[in-house]
This record gives C-alpha cells, sequence and structure tokens, in this order.
C-alpha cells in the first residue's frame, strides 16, 4: 500500500473497543446489520451484507502494514440478491447492530455484536489520511486499529465467544 493517494477507493479507519454503553445515548442512527463472507482470504475479502432494508456487496484488500487502510469497493445490490448470497457464505455470520454517534466532525460508527460475539462492542471513525486529528470520546476504550481478530471476517472464523 506504498502509493495510497492513487487508490481511488482507500478506506481509511481507526478501530477501538468500548468501554461503556454511553454511545448508545449519543447514538442519532441505529441499523441491524447481517453479514457473512463468500472469502476471507486477507488479500480479497468479499462481503455479503443486509443493512437494514439494503443489500450490499464489498470487496476489500488487504490492509496496510499499520492496519489503518485498505482498497474497498462497494455496491449496492437489492434485499432479495444479498439475502440469496448469504445462503452461499462461509458458515460464521455476523449478527449486530451499528450505532452511529456524531462526534464533532466525524461520525463513529459503534457496533454491538450478538450471537456468537455476544459482549463485544467495536467503534470504528473513517478518516481522510492516516494523519488526521479526531476527538476521542469518552467511552472509546483500547485501540485495536490492525489487530485482524477484531476484523469481521476473522470474527466469523473465530467468534468473541471462543476467546
Amino acid at each position: 500500500m506504498e502509493n495510497q493517494k492513487e487508490i481511488s477507493n482507500l478506506e481509511i479507519e481507526r478501530k477501538f473497543l468500548v468501554k461503556s454503553n454511553v454511545f448508545k445515548a449519543e447514538s442519532f442512527k441505529q441499523t441491524r446489520i447481517v453479514q457473512g463472507f463468500l472469502s476471507t482470504n486477507k488479500k480479497r475479502i468479499v462481503r455479503v451484507r443486509l443493512k437494514g432494508e439494503k443489500g450490499f456487496l464489498t470487496i476489500k484488500g488487504e490492509s496496510s502494514k499499520n492496519g489503518l487502510s485498505r482498497f474497498e469497493w462497494e455496491k449496492e445490490i437489492s434485499k432479495e440478491e444479498a439475502a440469496d448470497l448469504l445462503k452461499l457464505c462461509k458458515k460464521g455470520i455476523i449478527d449486530k447492530t451499528r450505532y452511529e454517534v456524531k462526534v464533532d466532525t466525524h461520525t463513529f460508527e459503534v457496533d454491538e455484536f450478538y450471537g456468537d460475539n455476544e459482549g463485544l462492542i467495536i467503534a470504528e471513525v473513517e478518516l481522510q489520511s492516516e494523519e488526521e486529528c479526531y476527538i476521542k470520546p469518552t467511552w472509546l476504550g483500547k485501540e485495536v486499529t490492525g489487530n485482524i481478530k477484531y476484523y469481521n471476517s476473522q470474527l466469523s472464523e473465530n467468534p468473541y465467544k471462543n476467546w
């Protein structure tokens, strides 16, 4: 990922554990998400997602060495197409609620997991550059950016309950 500036679909984000439920009162939107993976190869993750009433197909590339950035391509598909593709996904479907919380100029996406990942809550903030500053809300805990075990693709294969 040396040539970050040349990649148009570059996702740059930081990921954190969440240490309290205060974010729920601060959220302006909540959405149920069910997702599965057609491929969990770290060089090309292929995800199918039902997010509320919409479907999405997403392809993610390999993360940079520091885990802050990677290629991401996403296309909206119908809810029915997503439901059909979920049937083809590998074992280990992810079920979660996403809370969106505005903090200054950034929106944190906080995922509360269910099923085999019950008890895990992770927050992400997308940035325009790896050096961009942002305000950390009080409910943010330890940063886990780049720690592969917190990637949804890995949580589908090695869920939180097994740690």
